[in-house]
């Protein structure tokens, strides 16, 4: 059966492969230090449950130290030159853009297949992490369909991968870490807390209300620590499942998915989603640092009120 430790093993695989690449690179004299990064990343992604929970520690305090002392940095060195690329954007245009759409295309229709037809029983893939399956086999079919139709060098995906993380550096890190805080902050009773606060400040029966402190609360929580999936564990201990789930009989499924996106909400407004607002501001070297979140304002905030709607009309009032 196919589960998520052949993704952990596929993802640690490319994250070796970046550092034998940072290893190896001598345009880069931080070359060492990014190598060390990457293979500490490696390690987590092979190892992480059998080194266990002082193991994985001790690693994140490894790339902590590695990111402050400042030792690792860009790479200069390129798999193709500008003109080449210039001659292959004149060649293909847009349609450059197809390899990466079949990776969402993959994990949305082979969800669906997995769902609906036999092989549902097949037992080829864990019931439990399908989508993510295939989300990477999709990366695996995108990959292949590049090899074939644009025929790059044998290393340019994995030289071009490396370069990118290089430019991101630690904050790409960032979701994996913020997450496991959030799992800190569940298991240390913080949304029991939030959720004693909240339960003395909603009216009676007031749904509505409950579902604004909720969407606004993943929102809140989000912009603190960076990340929607740390916020998630937080606000549904105290809101999401006693409050809307349990006391009001709400959807489950929408009170999940749509208050994870009320959380995104929330990351499209925090300098603390380094990886998605400080970083693309180094990358177009903007003179603003919060130039990407001062124009993603006018998105966020009607997308939050939207959100609302949702899990109050679709989470709520639908289902009674």
């Amino acid at each position: 059966m196919i589960n998520l430790h052949w993704v952990y093993a596929l993802g640690g695989a490319m994250w070796a492969a970046f550092a034998v690449l940072s290893l190896r690179d001598r345009t880069n004299r931080h070359r060492f230090g990014n190598a060390l990064l990457w293979a500490l990343v490696a390690i987590s992604f092979w190892f992480g449950d059998m080194i266990g929970d002082l193991g994985n520690g001790v690693l994140v305090l490894a790339v902590a130290l590695l990111a402050g002392a400042k030792l690792i940095g860009r790479s200069e060195s390129v798999s193709t030159t500008i003109e080449e690329r210039a001659e292959l954007s004149g060649r293909y245009g847009s349609k450059l853009f197809l390899p990466a759409l079949i990776i969402p295309a993959t994990a949305f229709i082979g969800t669906l297949l997995f769902t609906y037809t036999p092989l549902n029983g097949s037992g080829l893939f864990d019931p439990k992490s399908v989508t993510l399956v295939l989300l990477g086999g999709g990366v695996l079919i995108a990959l292949a369909v590049c090899y074939i139709w644009l025929k790059p060098p044998v290393l340019a995906p994995l030289q071009e991968g490396r370069h990118l993380m290089d430019a991101i550096g630690w904050a790409a890190l960032l979701p994996q870490m913020l997450a496991a805080l959030g799992a800190v902050f569940a298991a240390a009773g913080v949304g029991n807390i939030v959720g004693g606060l909240a339960g003395s400040i909603i009216p009676s029966g007031s749904v509505f209300f409950a579902v604004v402190l909720y969407a606004l609360g993943m929102v809140v929580f989000t912009m603190i620590m960076g990340n929607a999936f740390a916020a998630f564990p937080v606000m549904a201990a105290a809101i999401g499942i006693p409050i809307l789930i349990r006391g009001a009989g709400a959807n489950p499924a929408v009170i999940g998915a749509v208050g994870m996106l009320a959380g995104f909400c929330g990351t499209l407004m925090t300098p603390m989603a380094a990886n998605f607002n400080i970083v693309p501001a180094a990358l177009l070297d903007l003179k603003d640092q919060y130039g990407v979140i001062k124009a993603q304002l006018a998105t966020a905030v009607p997308l939050l009120i939207v959100n609302i709607l949702i899990l109050y009309f679709a989470g709520y009032v639908w289902v009674h």
